[in-house]
């Protein structure tokens, strides 16, 4: 099954939830359409693999100005392996950046909040994983929920970012609020240009306010890593060109699990869930899920 739209099994509550998604996603798309920005709506609608076989499922979030179609591949590698994915759309995403800029990451956290209660229809055990932000909300969602998980899979997580602007996104998004309550937007800097890995798929422009976001987001993270108790796999480009490379060892490090493990991908770019790279991330992945039993009905099947 790969629809956001089923009609047949797993069942009439996961059918409807998974309707009201794509609904959702529909009017959303339709009230901030831009032409010249906004990608075909394909690119933006939440995606379902089911595997009727296993018990299993994976949560699989995606970036910060990226839609699902970015873990598209990482989706389809997880499924075949056997297991079920639902990778929802992030509140703001998939539509347009002016959209974005009215996000929080607590809109973000509701946005997964609702795929896991999707998978729960129709999964015994799930596991939560990400790429970049989608990696920081993962992480998230286990510390604020650490029993509906049974294990985490964070990549490229931007603890630190690499840029010498970010450490400033706090004071403009500071001087862009002032702007707009004196009436002056015309003075306000809104948007930053983002150099899109896909640019087929990430918005061309990021907001200020959704990078001010993702830092709050990241500190939060970092406060609690030491209470994660589930397996973890962390893996972070050794030469990302926008997540400061040291955030992966800074995470692995705080994590309190004695069940954790890292890898580094020796790639040039922030994006390494797609193309040829991801076949080195998706091994570690298949590794690590071996290593802890969640792949064993696969073995147990082919016997």
């Amino acid at each position: 099954m790969d629809t956001a739209l089923p009609l047949t099994k797993p069942g009439l509550t996961t059918d409807k939830l998974l309707s009201d998604e794509s609904a959702l996603f529909i009017q959303e798309y339709e009230t901030h359409y831009t032409a010249g920005e906004s990608k075909p709506r394909d690119i933006g609608m939440p995606f379902f693999l089911h595997a009727p076989a296993s018990d299993t499922g994976v949560l699989l979030i995606h970036g910060l100005m990226a839609a699902p179609a970015e873990v598209r591949e990482w989706a389809d590698f997880l499924h075949a392996k056997g297991l079920t994915v639902y990778a929802p759309r992030l509140a703001g995403h998939g539509t347009s950046s002016e959209d974005l800029s009215t996000r929080n990451y607590h809109d973000w956290l509701n946005s997964v909040d609702r795929g896991h209660a999707i998978l729960k229809t129709c999964c015994k055990k799930i596991l939560i994983a990400g790429f970049s932000t989608g990696a920081g909300l993962a992480l998230q969602s286990v510390i604020l929920k650490p029993h509906d998980f049974e294990a985490v899979i964070a990549v490229s997580a931007p603890l630190r970012f690499k840029s010498f602007s970010s450490r400033f996104a706090e004071l403009l998004n500071g001087f862009n609020h002032l702007c707009i309550l004196l009436g002056l937007r015309g003075l306000a800097f809104e948007f930053m240009k983002n150099d899109a890995d896909n640019p087929h798929i990430n918005y061309l422009l990021c907001p200020v306010s959704a990078f001010v976001q993702v830092k709050a987001l990241m500190r939060e993270v970092r406060r609690s890593l030491a209470g994660v108790g589930i397996p973890a796999l962390v893996i972070q480009g050794k030469h990302d060109p926008k997540v400061a490379p040291q955030s992966g060892p800074a995470i692995f490090r705080c994590l309190g699990t004695d069940k954790k493990h890292f890898a580094w991908i020796d790639f040039n770019k922030h994006g390494v869930v797609r193309g040829k790279v991801a076949r080195e991330v998706f091994q570690e992945v298949e590794s690590f899920l071996e290593r802890y039993g969640l792949l064993n009905f696969l073995l147990s099947n082919q016997a």
